[in-house]
């Protein structure tokens, strides 16, 4: 089952951002309270048996110089003990229709060089790399 997450799965996304190698902010529930809030966001889990086993963040963003606007997913795990189920690919196609009711001509994913399996999987759903990224951390300045 995929719905909108709710502060009262903090913990349960505590421990799946925890799982991709990121120390979750202290103030993870009031983070969820904003993303649940806000009109281009959308924070989903899914479950199984009542236990949250995934979950993605998605964000839409207009484009002022293309017809489509695009739809970028921020973060997106399943549990380790979940995988080879076909959670990922249930969760990415529901991301996929939210993405098209919005009119998104794109869905955009950063992942890690590190994070093979992830670019596999993100390949099987038919995801091309582009390459060249880049950012600019405003706290090592």
């Amino acid at each position: 089952m995929i719905r909108r997450a709710q502060p009262a799965d903090t913990e349960s996304i505590r421990a799946l951002i925890a799982q991709l190698d990121y120390d979750p902010p202290a103030n993870l529930e009031e983070k969820i309270r904003l993303l649940s809030a806000h009109p281009d966001e959308v924070l989903l889990v899914c479950e199984l048996d009542t236990e949250v086993v995934a979950f993605g963040s998605l964000h839409f963003i207009p484009q002022i110089a293309l017809a489509g606007d695009f739809a970028r997913i921020s973060y997106f795990a399943v549990k380790d003990s979940a995988r080879s189920h076909g959670i990922g690919k249930t969760l990415e196609a529901h991301i996929t229709r939210l993405a098209r009711e919005r009119n998104c001509d794109r869905i955009e994913v950063h992942c890690h060089t590190r994070r093979t399996d992830a670019h596999r999987f993100y390949e099987r759903q038919g995801y091309k790399e582009s390459p060249k990224y880049f950012i600019k951390r405003l706290n090592e300045l």
